[in-house]
């Protein structure tokens, strides 16, 4: 499920109510989980908040699986929309009335943990009712605080490549291998947009998405969004060699400008059977099903950087427990049901999402035979990176949005842009 970008300024704005109220639930969760009493013998009432109407019919179906098991606790739905999820998200934390049980998201997740305000995961994984060995290693990263994890994961994203068979084909172009790599990528895209340029067709439909193509190109070529000491890595010259390679495409055509992107996406080009190849994530599959370009879509691997390597940024939903619920034997019990295999296989068998616990996947793989999603559960298993956040990460995703797009389109030299998104994602990261 992709729904992660805060709204500007949201994330600031909460840090100043949310740091007000730290000491609310600073235990962090320390609370001992009750495994004596008897599942049938548990009682209470449970909240759980959510932000998307598509997944309630399969959220609903976990609180009754999970009263199969704990009859007499009542779990209460909370649906917010999106736009409004963490700004009411903001007002119960300060005000110490956060549901029992919420959705987070990666670029909230450190400014609610380092506020005292989310449990600890430790004591249910020491309890035996959670085990996060389960989750990708780069899911359980997002959820994680200063060594401590507080979130189990609930679904993920990775990227790769979607292509247009027919219009390869056309092009007389190979399907790409997993062996490919950039220069492979540039002269594929080239070749389409040279053969078919006349019938409006480009060869990369990509549309300066940071999570579906910044991200993973500067992960694969070895730089950094944020690096180990906290500071922004977008002056590290492999860092600048993956936004230059995003300008070459544009350079020669073969990509939309970011001018022509805000008119009609290169995304959207591909779904009109316009455009060659995008990078994409596993949350596009649904759409595709649906476009003109159903039957001509199939999956590759992301193309090898210069480095020889290729990551995928990885993001998804996780469920928190609130602090102070932590001590509530119904909100674990519910807490802990969602971290468990049944909820996953739940949620795979109904298509809403795809889960994040290992082993599970195996129905939204088989909702595309044709698209070989398995490409998306090896990437996470195999070469996926955290999504890049901070406790202020709107700050600095804003600060992406409006250079970027300078150096994309060639108003400015690309490590001149970089350098400058640097010194200012510092200066934001410093305040964070």
């Amino acid at each position: 499920m992709r729904k992660f970008r805060a709204g500007l300024g949201i994330v600031a704005a909460a840090t100043l109510l949310l740091t007000a109220c730290s000491g609310a639930g600073s235990n962090g969760g320390s609370d001992a989980i009750d495994t004596s009493t008897k599942p049938a013998d548990v009682t209470g009432d449970v909240s759980y908040a959510i932000w998307d109407v598509n997944q309630q019919p399969a959220m609903e179906a976990l609180i009754k699986d999970f009263n199969k098991t704990y009859p007499k606790v009542k779990v209460k739905l909370q649906l917010t929309a999106y736009g409004q999820y963490f700004t009411k998200l903001q007002t119960q934390g300060s005000s110490k009335t956060l549901p029992d049980v919420f959705w987070m998201n990666g670029p909230h997740f450190q400014l609610y943990a380092s506020n005292g305000l989310l449990a600890k995961l430790a004591p249910f994984e020491k309890a035996g009712v959670v085990d996060a060995s389960h989750y990708p290693k780069a899911m359980n990263d997002i959820y994680t605080l200063d060594g401590e994890q507080y979130g189990i994961p609930k679904d993920f994203d990775t990227i790769a490549v979607f292509y247009n068979k027919d219009i390869l084909e056309k092009a007389g172009v190979p399907a790409p291998t997993s062996s490919w790599t950039w220069d492979d990528y540039r002269r594929i895209a080239k070749e389409i947009t040279d053969k078919l340029g006349a019938e409006g067709i480009i060869g990369s439909g990509d549309n300066y998405d940071t999570q579906a193509m910044v991200y993973p190109s500067i992960f694969s070529n070895g730089g950094t969004v944020i690096g180990a000491d906290g500071k922004s890595g977008y002056d590290d010259p492999k860092t600048v060699q993956a936004l230059e390679f995003w300008r070459s495409l544009v350079a020669d055509g073969s990509m939309l400008t970011p001018e022509q992107n805000a008119d009609t996406s290169g995304l959207q080009k591909f779904l009109d059977g316009k455009a060659g190849m995008v990078w994409s994530g596993n949350w596009q599959v649904s759409g595709l099903l649906s476009s003109v370009v159903a039957k001509s879509v199939r999956t590759v691997e992301l193309p090898l950087a210069p480095s020889g390597e290729r990551k995928t940024v990885i993001h998804g939903i996780g469920n928190v427990l609130a602090a102070t619920s932590a001590g509530k034997p119904a909100a674990q019990a519910f807490f802990a049901y969602l971290g468990g295999k049944k909820a996953a296989e739940i949620q795979a068998t109904m298509g809403t999402a795809n889960p994040a616990y290992t082993g599970t996947q195996q129905a939204f793989v088989e909702s595309a035979p044709d698209y070989d999603l398995q490409i998306f559960e090896d990437a996470a298993a195999k070469y996926s990176v955290a999504y890049p956040v901070s406790k202020n990460t709107s700050a600095w995703n804003t600060l992406e949005a409006n250079l970027l797009p300078q150096a994309f389109s060639g108003e400015k030299p690309v490590k001149d842009v970089a350098a400058d998104l640097a010194t200012q994602m510092n200066a934001a990261l410093a305040k964070g």
